[in-house]
């Protein structure tokens, strides 16, 4: 899809990455999923984020993706955008205040479109199935920085039901959200692809979500589609139904993406628990560790680096099998507040807490199961000499944990621009692997004893649902 970008940094030519060839900008959709059910706990909501991006590749051209987001308790999209926003020197008015242009605007069109008067504006659609979430964003501190048309929300909610956001609340919306979607898709001259971000324990964030997904493969079936996606734990639940939610949700999901990463909240939990002290851990701290962990995947499509990175070439590397494309992420260095001043890490320390279970974002253990494919995101000052020494070591060190019938499994990436907290160096690890099932298996295994009895199955097929859904899901 072709269009004309309004973004300074334009290139005079341009490659043909993931979409069509040109200069890109990038878009998002914010899709919060609200919660009011008979079934709920204390109550959370998940998001779902959907927005074109762009970005450039070698400061020669520029992609455009799009994002749909969704909404938790405290929304993962309002703390993701602070982090972007703070990255790259923007206020909560929009306008910029860094003091590094030539970096932090070099490629600024990648998520944000350039307004009158110098402000920049998130290409972000939000999106839910009740007003609060987005009565929620607009008045929190970075509320008026998003387009108002972009602002989609019913009234009725979809009461922690996958079935009401898939079949029937949902769909009812989704008309609405399509036409701002293909409004903002059409502002980009190089659409890569759609970002995704959604819990999938509650309604809105799994049944509309996936619906969303799959009408956005429909309409666009040669774009990248790229998910982080949060699986629910008992540990931090938001309702008795979330492993329906979630198993109907992994379903489409295998069918209709490309790439997810996948957050677990039993994981985020330990690591704010154990790792980060906190004695309890609040849904804002769980989406500060998304949040982090969604700047570091996407730093290589909004910064220049010196080894860049694109979804097209993430799943090219890491992806063997079509459908084998969830991603589990790891993400160093974890510290908690008060000790960053203490601490200073040199990159093979970095990489050596990379692979350890208690940074990992699912409740999977690297020491148990062997790695299909790896990819390593570096963000920071360091020589790219460095980093291939650093890939060689780990995969000679620790060769039991990589395959032997994939040669040149560990991919790597680097950022030059080091991430804000105090830290000079930070790297993210994303891989597949083989024993990538604890996680799973808790959900199914969830998912089976309730569905044995038949509980609350009611609920679902009330809204039209046949059991053959949840048979097939299961399976």
């Amino acid at each position: 899809m072709l269009s004309k970008s309004r973004s300074k940094n334009k290139s005079n030519h341009s490659l043909p990455v993931l979409i069509s060839p040109t200069i890109s900008l990038i878009s998002r959709i914010h899709i919060a999923p609200p919660f009011q059910s008979p079934l709920r706990r204390p109550q959370i909501k998940s998001q779902i984020l959907s927005s074109p991006l762009n970005s450039k590749q070698f400061n020669e051209n520029e992609r455009d993706l799009a994002h749909p987001r969704g909404t938790m308790r405290q929304p993962i999209g309002s703390k993701f955008w602070e982090v972007i926003c703070n990255e790259h020197g923007i206020d909560s008015t929009g306008r910029y205040t860094g003091s590094t242009p030539e970096l932090q605007l070099e490629r600024i069109n990648v998520y944000y479109n350039e307004a009158s008067g110098g402000r920049y504006v998130p290409r972000s659609i939000l999106m839910d199935l009740e007003p609060g979430t987005m009565d929620s964003i607009r008045s929190g501190p970075y509320g008026q920085i998003f387009r108002p048309d972009n602002f989609v929300f019913g009234q009725s909610g979809a009461g922690n039901n996958w079935a009401k956001g898939h079949y029937t609340e949902g769909a009812e919306l989704i008309d609405s959200v399509l036409d701002v979607v293909r409004k903002e898709a059409e502002n980009c001259d190089l659409l890569q692809g759609f970002q995704v971000c959604h819990s999938l324990g509650g309604g809105t964030g799994s049944g509309m979500g996936t619906l969303l997904i799959s009408k956005i493969r429909e309409e666009y079936p040669d774009r990248m589609l790229l998910t982080f996606s949060v699986f629910p734990s008992p540990k931090v639940s938001d309702t008795v139904v979330e492993p329906y939610n979630a198993t109907l949700s992994v379903h489409q999901l295998v069918e209709n993406a490309d790439e997810c990463m996948v957050l677990d909240n039993e994981a985020l939990y330990d690591i704010c628990f154990r790792t980060l002290k906190l004695t309890t851990p609040s849904f804002g701290d769980l989406n500060h560790l998304i949040s982090a962990t969604m700047s570091g995947v996407t730093c290589c499509l909004r910064f220049p680096g010196q080894l860049n990175s694109d979804l097209r070439k993430l799943a090219v590397n890491l992806i063997p099998f079509p459908h084998l494309h969830f991603f589990m992420v790891g993400f160093a260095p974890l510290t908690s507040r008060g000790s960053q001043q203490y601490i200073s890490l040199t990159v093979p320390e970095l990489t050596q807490q990379m692979w350890e279970a208690k940074n990992m974002m699912c409740a999977a253990d690297p020491r148990h199961g062997r790695y299909l494919t790896a990819s390593a995101m570096f963000r920071g000052k360091m020589s790219t000499k460095e980093v291939d020494e650093q890939m060689i070591n780990i995969q000679n060190k620790n060769s039991s944990y990589f395959v032997e019938w994939i040669p040149n499994n560990v991919k790597s990436s680097v950022c030059d621009i080091p991430p804000t907290g105090g830290f000079q160096w930070r790297r993210l690890l994303s891989g597949i692997r083989l024993r990538f099932k604890r996680m799973f298996r808790r959900v199914s295994e969830q998912f089976t004893v309730m569905f044995r009895r038949k509980a609350f199955l009611h609920w679902y097929t009330g809204e039209g649902m046949d059991e053959m859904e949840f048979t097939e899901a299961g399976e």
